[in-house]
């Protein structure tokens, strides 16, 4: 068996089938010819012997007994791990349902976010127009049983996978709802699911802001639907902060929305499937007239903005469209092409590098670890307007503004709920859930988050085992803001849960700042300063705060 399995195994790391990803489909390529297995073939080289003939040695003559699957398996992670690609990975069948739902924003089940609140599954949000919105499910219900089973003690995660299933397929969700004594069970049809990807809301009187957490599809039409109920706002906000990407074909479609017709939005240059060293350069282009015409906007990025969102705000950025806050961007500018495998498997690959309009690299090249090697000097462009933009991988800001880090006390804070067992973020979520639900009762939206209620939250964080001596007056104003900003979103009021992260939030302060004080793109930019040469050392330090972490592909 292991010699049919050795000679099918090469046939698992080369391109068959393209694929939906971060590569456009590589359908109709004339460089693309079939590739003939080895099992097909008779004419082995002397490489595919050695191969294949040492796979053989150690499952025959090895101490440690390995079966087939165990050096099928560590074969293929070989020579994954020797490609020194941080991006390179074999998928299986779970990996790839769930990075088909992360990228798409698509699931087949009933249309609700659930969360471990007051120790139960409590449904926390009923997306609109899904099966559990039609069946009247509601915040705030406890879910009880899933299918006649109890589900009391069930986490999140096991109550994730008994409710979801296939499309067409009815599940029973028992749940428990304040005011009525008996529990309720509602027979649902699971339906396919789709989870917006944009936020949005007016705020800071006429200031549009959209958040995007993720470049899914329908991501474009979700942001241009905004974009047309936001013609009469003064600026944009366009909030890419911690999106780690998705579809090259969506971030283009992003992107052409802002840019007028015949700009290039990104040039990608890649090697063809099975073709030699050279690499072939292709470039996109816009082609609808923009919208927003004459608004002045300015893009949010951080450390964790990657992949194709960073093609967005580099676009952006070098047609003088948009204004860049925040952080320098994780600098995913590699593409990857997913490729099917047999058994229900994926492989992705590393195929090629993005290129801004002004021929600005987006890669930042990472060891197999994740961690940025050192660039020797960062390149300088010039945009059309003859504003300075720096290269080097990723995006760098027009206009570097760190977030806000913790104060001593509250760093001292959050060391001691560690130490007393205490989730400060569970207990954040559960005490603004409490509240939302009693106004939703009540109908009378408070100004901010009820003082009595604060006073109840530190009480029992003090029972837990944290000392209310690091209850100084600057701790308590830290918790009142983040119970303010939580309950205003389990609300459902975007545009007050906004203001209230504004006051700790500084570069969306930051941004709306700067608006206030221009009525264009170029006022815009007459207000920041030239940027000064950014320092690889620099960049490589920033890097490493954050760990090395790869930000998740969509």
């Amino acid at each position: 068996m292991i010699r049919r399995i050795l000679l099918l195994l090469p046939l698992l790391l080369l391109p068959v089938l393209p694929a939906a990803a971060e590569l456009e489909a590589q359908q109709g390529d004339p460089t693309f010819t079939p590739f003939t297995p080895f099992s097909e073939r008779d004419d082995l080289t002397a490489e595919e012997e050695v191969f294949l003939g040492a796979l053989e040695a150690i499952r025959d003559f090895a101490l440690v007994s390995e079966s087939d699957s165990e050096l099928w398996e560590k074969a293929i992670q070989g020579l994954i791990r020797e490609l020194g690609d941080p991006y390179a990975e074999v998928l299986t069948p779970e990996q790839v349902r769930a990075f088909q739902e992360e990228s798409t924003g698509n699931y087949a089940g009933i249309g609700v976010q659930i969360t471990e609140l007051n120790e139960r599954v409590t449904i926390t949000a009923v997306f609109r127009n899904t099966p559990a919105d039609q069946e009247g499910l509601l915040v705030g219900d406890q879910i009880v049983e899933v299918d006649g089973v109890d589900a009391r003690d069930w986490t999140v995660s096991e109550a994730s996978d008994q409710i979801r299933g296939e499309i067409g397929s009815q599940v029973v969700v028992t749940v428990q709802r304040d005011g009525i004594a008996q529990p309720i069970p509602h027979t649902i049809r699971r339906d396919q699911v789709h989870i917006p990807a944009v936020t949005s809301e007016r705020i800071f009187d006429g200031v549009g802001y959209i958040h995007l957490d993720r470049v899914a599809r329908e991501s474009a039409a979700e942001v241009d639907s905004v974009l047309a109920e936001m013609e009469d706002v003064s600026g944009l906000i366009l909030d890419l902060r911690g999106n780690p990407g998705g579809y090259l074909d969506e971030s283009l479609n992003l992107a052409d929305l802002f840019l007028d017709r015949g700009s290039t939005l990104v040039t990608t240059r890649s090697r063809p499937p099975r073709g030699s060293g050279d690499l072939r350069e292709e470039s996109a282009y816009a082609r609808r007239a923009a919208r927003a015409q004459g608004k002045p906007i300015i893009v949010l990025v951080d450390r964790f903005s990657a992949s194709a969102s960073e093609i967005v705000a580099g676009a952006l950025q070098d047609h003088d469209r948009a204004l860049v806050l925040g952080e320098r961007t994780f600098g995913k500018g590699s593409v990857q092409t997913v490729i099917p495998l047999p058994a229900d498997h994926m492989i992705r690959l590393t195929s090629g590098e993005w290129y801004t309009p002004l021929g600005r690299s987006l890669n930042r090249p990472r060891n197999r670890e994740g961690r940025v090697i050192e660039p020797d000097s960062i390149p300088r462009f010039t945009s059309e307007a003859g504003r300075t933009i720096w290269g080097g991988g990723g995006v760098y800001p027009d206009l570097l503004v760190p977030n806000d880090t913790l104060t001593s006390a509250e760093q001292r804070l959050l060391n001691a709920a560690v130490e007393a067992e205490v989730s400060l973020a569970q207990r954040t979520q559960e005490a603004a859930f409490n509240v939302a639900q009693e106004v939703r009762e009540s109908g009378e939206v408070p100004d901010g988050f009820p003082a009595d209620r604060l006073d109840a939250f530190i009480d029992a964080l003090v029972a837990d085992g944290v000392s209310r001596d690091l209850m100084t007056s600057e701790v308590r104003d830290y918790l009142d803001w983040r119970l303010e900003v939580v309950l205003f979103q389990r609300l459902d009021r975007t545009d007050r849960a906004l203001q209230a992260q504004a006051r700790r939030d500084a570069v969306l302060e930051k941004a709306v700042e700067l608006l206030a004080q221009a009525s264009t793109p170029t006022q815009l930019f007459s207000l920041v300063p030239e940027p000064e040469r950014p320092s690889p050392s620099d960049q490589v330090e920033a890097d490493q705060e954050s760990n090395g972490q790869i930000p998740p592909e969509r």
